[in-house]
């Protein structure tokens, strides 16, 4: 029984995973591999549970797994629910304008630096194709010099 009024990090873990379950990442891998890599991450720069559970969460409403609706009504922390939505892409949405919104969210930068690590992961790189390589690394060079990481 949780007797706080928040979802527990193992109870936000298996959301997502059953949110991401039949999806799998650009090397087809599946998807909750890079979602704990990014928990994980987050948590070894010293991330606070708000932004471990973000960091589980952070593309849930971008990829369609969960519903904005769902973000809004469900026992997370509003510091969590905030990072969520700022580190959820816009359709249309430039670079620069993603980049400031994580910027003037508290917390969120932390949760992108460890997506970021993970997604740039030459390991993880190495399993894709010559142009998608070349475009994901530069599209996260980018967002690196964006948010100063």
């Amino acid at each position: 029984m949780n007797p706080s009024p928040h979802l527990t990090l193992p109870e936000v873990e298996a959301i997502a995973r059953a949110a991401h379950a039949t999806q799998k990442d650009k090397a087809g891998r599946p998807y909750a591999e890079h979602l704990q890599a990014v928990a994980e991450g987050t948590r070894a720069r010293g991330g606070s549970a708000d932004q471990i559970a973000a960091a589980w969460l952070h593309d849930a409403v971008e990829d369609d797994a969960l519903t904005e609706q769902w973000l809004k009504d469900a026992a997370l922390t509003q510091r969590t629910k905030d990072i969520v939505r700022a580190l959820t892409k816009e359709q249309g949405e430039t670079p620069e304008a993603y980049a400031a919104r994580i910027l003037a969210t508290p917390g969120a930068r932390l949760v992108k630096e460890a997506d970021m690590a993970h997604n740039a992961n030459p390991a993880r790189l190495a399993e894709l194709d010559g142009p998608t390589r070349t475009r994901l690394t530069a599209k996260y060079a980018n967002m690196r010099a964006l948010l100063g990481v």
